[in-house]
């Protein structure tokens, strides 16, 4: 699989610093390339190259901010004419380029970030405005939240994500988001679906420290519209395999009181890494009418200090008839990924039936 920093390649840059030139004459390619293209570019990762451009970027264009932001628009413009489809997203050099040398004006870069956004996404060149102009920003998204372009409109509820992804946090707002909500009210029934999932995700981020307040939002907004009942089961997520109360009511998830968990098994007590933990159960709904399940089991993995830490997976969500038994088998792998580091030692796995955990037994994991 191609890497995506090797999207960067001469085919790219030539179709880029083409669209440049027919807008801005004094664009010095040949400078511009051989800059690009120094000693330490195929050391570079994706990040460590969109930030290179960016700088090589900003020793061609005007040194004042307005005119160099212009050029871009232009660009952007241009590279529409020459065919390039919208919502290119290795152009986020772009952005980049407004975050970097933008922030002392904040007027001209709002304007530019409406009209790049349409382009490729500035969900992360927002958030140091943010932090730099709070009052300003929240104010200048909740005015973007009514825009008629899908992609402005979602600028507004992910670039105020509290804790966006690969993106700088934004302490405030995990403090205190209640300047994010009438943005989240604007948009928890956008036509679009690349918008309200985004609202949901902005909620999900600020159920991580303030549960109550999503929970709230939740009751409020429930009921309301298939869009809004969709955002809220989404926003939910974290809290729901937290096994939180409210929200299991809320949703349906009722008593579990006639409900068995029988003949739990791990039928690898020994897992080896690039190896899946097998295990089964039965389910049994012993009521006489039909109940609405969410079921999901918890590995516990092992720490580099001896203590175990939960990571919980959903198996279904649906109704089990009445006084039927259900046969249910589940693989987790232990493959090598960037995002888990494992250890060697005792594990275990468990079974949750509506946010209550019920049976757990041990597996080893090795090397």
């Amino acid at each position: 699989m191609e890497l995506f920093k090797n999207l960067y390649n001469d085919q790219f840059f030539g179709f880029f610093t083409q669209a440049m030139g027919e807008v801005y004459p004094n664009f010095q390619v040949a400078i511009f390339m051989e800059a690009i293209y120094d000693e330490a570019w195929e050391q570079r990762e994706l990040k460590q190259r969109m930030r290179h451009i960016t700088e090589c970027l900003k020793k061609q264009l005007p040194e004042a901010f307005e005119e160099s932001a212009q050029l871009i628009l232009d660009c952007i413009a241009q590279l529409k004419k020459n065919g390039l489809k919208e919502h290119s997203v290795e152009y986020m050099f772009f952005p980049d380029y407004i975050e970097c040398y933008g922030l002392e004006e904040r007027e001209v870069a709002c304007r530019a970030m409406e009209e790049i956004t349409q382009f490729t996404s500035c969900e992360f060149a927002v958030r140091p405005f943010i932090i730099r102009y709070p009052e300003a920003m929240l104010a200048q998204m909740l005015v973007w939240s009514k825009h008629d372009n899908l992609h402005v409109r979602r600028l507004a509820t992910e670039g105020s994500r509290p804790r966006l992804p690969w993106a700088m946090a934004l302490p405030a707002l995990k403090k205190d988001p209640s300047p994010i909500l009438p943005i989240l009210e604007n948009l928890k029934a956008d036509e679009s679906e690349y918008v309200h999932r985004s609202v949901a995700n902005n909620l999900n981020d600020i159920a991580k420290d303030h549960p109550e307040l999503v929970i709230d939002t939740a009751k409020r907004w429930i009921g309301k519209s298939a869009e809004t009942d969709w955002v809220v089961k989404h926003a939910s997520r974290t809290l729901l395999k937290q096994g939180n109360a409210e929200l299991m009511q809320l949703f349906g998830f009722g008593s579990i009181d006639e409900i068995r968990l029988t003949d739990f098994l791990v039928h690898t007590p020994r897992v080896v890494l690039g190896q899946e933990l097998l295990f089964s159960f039965n389910l049994e709904n012993t009521a006489k009418r039909a109940a609405k399940i969410r079921l999901e089991y918890g590995v516990y993995y092992q720490k580099a200090n001896g203590s175990l830490s939960k990571k919980v997976f959903k198996i279904s969500e649906k109704e089990y008839a009445a006084q039927s038994t259900t046969s249910i088998e589940r693989k987790q792998h232990f493959k090598s990924i960037t995002t888990r580091v494992y250890h060697a030692g005792k594990h275990e796995v468990s079974l949750i039936v509506n946010g209550v955990e019920l049976e757990k037994r041990e597996f080893m994991f090795t090397f």
